[in-house]
Parts: structure tokens; sequence; C-alpha cells
């Protein structure tokens, strides 16, 4: 049985684990990670059908998502 995910709630201060994401991400973004990877969650994102992503508010107020596997609590 699968297991159920627990998603990090709509305000939830969190850090993205840089190492997780650099292989997807544009440049651009990564340089903003690498500077200060901390944000808050502000929505989910229905990712293929299975997955929930989490939308993130980074701290230069761009918004980006990520896989919950790719976050951390602060």
């Amino acid at each position: 049985m699968p297991k159920a995910a627990t998603l990090n709630k709509i305000g939830s201060n969190v850090k993205i684990q840089v190492d997780r994401v650099k292989d997807r991400i544009p440049n651009a973004l990564l340089q903003k990670l690498t500077k200060d990877p901390r944000g808050k969650v502000i929505d989910y994102k229905m990712t293929d059908g299975t997955g929930i992503g989490l939308v993130i508010r980074l701290s230069d107020g761009t918004t980006s998502w990520f896989f919950d596997d790719e976050i951390n609590n602060r």
C-alpha cells in the first residue's frame, strides 16, 4: 500500500535542497538558491497526476515549485 504524503502546510518556512534540484532548474534560479535557499510554502501543485509539488515564494519574492522530497523544514 502506498505511503501517504506528509506535506508542509501553506505558510511553512522551508529550505530547498539545492543539491537535489541543481540538475533540473535554470541557472538563474540556481544562483538565487545558492545565495539563499529559504522560502515559504504558498500553494500546492499537482505534478503528474500522482504527485504533489510545493509552490515556494523565495526571499526575493519570486516563486517556483519543487517536489516535496526536495524540501527540508527549517
